[in-house]
C-alpha cells in the first residue's frame, strides 16, 4: 500500500500544489470546461450504474432461481468478457455502433430507419459500452445477497396469503437490497475513473475527466493540472465512499451482503 498508493499519491498531490502552485485547483473551478467535464463525469457513471442494475439484477435472479447447470453456464457468459482485453471489447463496439457498422447497416436493409442512427460519439454509446465492461460488478454482489435469502420466505409468504408480485416486493427485494446497493455504489465509482471507453465511444466534446486528465499530462504537458484533476476527482470518489458507506456497510461492498 505505502509504495503502490500512499506514495505515488503524495508525488501527485505535491505535484498539484508545486507545479507550478495551487493555482491548479483554482482553475479547475473557475474554468466551465471543468465544470462541464465534472457534471458529465458524474451523470455519465449514474446512467452506467443504472442501466447495469435494470439488466443485472433479473440476470442475477434467474441465476439465483435456475438449477445448478444453468446458473454456472450464466455465470460463466458473465465472466467471458474478463477473458478479453478491455480495448478489445471497445473496439468491438465502433463495429457494432458506428455509422456503417452493424445495427445500423441491419436497421437500414430492413427499412426500419432512413439514416444511420448516432449511437456512439455520444453518451449513449459510452453508456453502452462502460455497462457491457461493469455489468459482472453488478450482478455478483446481487448474486451474493440473493444466495443469503432463505429459499422458504417467498412460499412461507404466499402460503399467508401473498400473491408471488407482493411475496416478491414485501420479502426477497427488501432482502436483496444490500447487494443492489453494494453492486451500485461499486459500479458508480468505478466509473467515474473510466478512461478507454470514454476516449473510443464518447464524443471530445462530452469528455470525462480521466480524458482531461490524459490530455493534460500526454498533450498540454501540464502535470500540475493533471494532477489537480486527478486529486479533485479521488476527493469526490472517496467522499461518495464515505456517504455509501452510511447506507450500506463496508463489508457488504467487498462481499455483497455475504456473512
Amino acid at each position: 500500500m505505502a509504495l503502490l498508493f500512499i506514495l505515488p499519491f503524495i508525488q501527485t498531490a505535491v505535484r498539484a500544489l508545486t507545479d507550478p502552485g495551487p493555482q491548479n485547483f483554482a482553475i479547475f473551478f473557475t474554468d466551465p470546461v471543468y465544470s462541464r467535464s465534472l457534471v458529465t463525469t458524474f451523470v455519465t457513471a449514474l446512467f452506467v450504474a443504472v442501466v447495469a442494475l435494470a439488466i443485472a439484477y433479473p440476470y442475477a435472479y434467474i441465476m439465483y432461481a435456475a438449477p445448478k447447470a444453468m446458473t454456472a453456464v450464466l455465470m460463466v457468459l458473465v465472466l467471458l468478457p474478463f477473458f478479453t482485453s478491455l480495448l478489445v471489447r471497445t473496439y468491438a463496439w465502433t463495429v457494432w455502433l458506428q455509422e456503417t457498422g452493424i445495427i445500423n447497416s441491419a436497421l437500414l436493409n430492413m427499412g426500419v430507419i432512413e439514416e444511420p442512427l448516432q449511437l456512439m460519439r455520444n453518451t449513449l454509446g459510452v453508456t453502452i459500452g462502460m455497462t457491457h465492461a461493469l455489468l459482472p460488478f453488478m450482478v455478483f454482489p446481487i448474486y451474493s445477497s440473493m444466495l443469503r435469502i432463505q429459499p422458504d420466505l417467498v412460499p412461507a409468504a404466499r402460503t399467508l396469503g401473498a400473491t408471488p408480485s407482493l411475496a416478491f416486493r414485501t420479502v426477497f427485494l427488501p432482502l436483496s437490497l444490500p447487494g443492489v446497493m453494494s453492486g451500485f455504489l461499486i459500479v458508480f465509482v468505478m466509473s467515474l475513473g473510466y478512461y478507454v471507453t470514454p476516449a473510443l465511444l464518447g464524443s471530445p466534446k462530452d469528455s470525462m475527466l480521466s480524458e482531461l486528465v490524459v490530455n493534460q499530462i500526454e498533450q498540454q504537458i501540464q502535470f500540475g493540472t493533471g494532477s489537480a484533476i486527478g486529486i479533485v476527482l479521488l476527493v469526490l470518489t472517496l467522499a461518495i465512499l464515505f456517504v455509501g458507506t452510511r447506507l450500506v456497510s463496508f463489508k457488504d461492498i467487498v462481499t455483497g451482503g455475504r456473512p
